[in-house]
């Protein structure tokens, strides 16, 4: 073998390389991100059980707090934020205000004794426990997503295909601005 023969084959071995490596990392980005959609998909299911759970519970507190209606409103108007929102990115805003809504809400309800020994109250507060429970879970599985389709964005040499697909990477679904906040302050002891 000539060698013009050997170079040419090995130009053509080399091509084939490049050829089959970007194919495979294309697919692995387009996995990756439907990966990402599909825990999302698993977020929605739980998102859509709390915020038809949410009127519900306000109806419970209603009589109670009648005079608390700022607090309500704000649930509500976050409520309808969310309910609206389209996208990933734009639902996990929408949580995320729903989310200090809820926690003001919560803060709230201890003021309140007879509606914390409420049967129908109690109720709703189990329900929704539980599906914060199950969003935890979700979260942490849609977290796990996104971190590996964001590890594969900024990797060398993967970046390179993602920036060919115009791919940038993707927000975690944390707790948010106001939450993180709130999570970061000492809590207050009463005796």
């Amino acid at each position: 073998m000539s060698t013009g023969t050997i170079i040419t084959i090995a130009i053509i071995l080399f091509v084939v390389i490049i050829i089959v490596w970007f194919f495979r990392t294309w697919n692995k980005l387009v996995r990756l991100d439907n990966n990402r959609e599909n825990a999302f998909a698993d977020i929605d299911v739980q998102l859509k059980q709390r915020h038809d759970l949410i009127p519900q519970l306000m109806g419970a507190v209603k009589g109670y707090m009648d005079h608390e209606s700022e607090v309500l409103t704000r649930v509500t108007q976050a409520r309808s934020k969310c309910m609206a929102a389209t996208g990933i990115n734009d639902k996990i805003a929408a949580e995320a205000e729903l989310g200090a809504a809820m926690g003001a809400f919560n803060i709230q309800v201890e003021a309140y004794p007879d509606l914390k020994a409420s049967q129908n109250f109690m109720h709703l507060q189990h329900e929704i426990a539980d599906i914060e429970n199950k969003l935890a879970a979700v979260r942490r599985y849609f977290n796990s997503a996104t971190k590996e389709l964001n590890n594969c964005i900024e990797s060398i040499p993967s970046n390179i295909v993602a920036g060919m697909k115009n791919m940038t990477p993707q927000p975690m679904f944390d707790l948010g601005v106001t939450q993180r906040e709130a999570m970061d302050k000492a809590p207050e002891v009463k005796f």
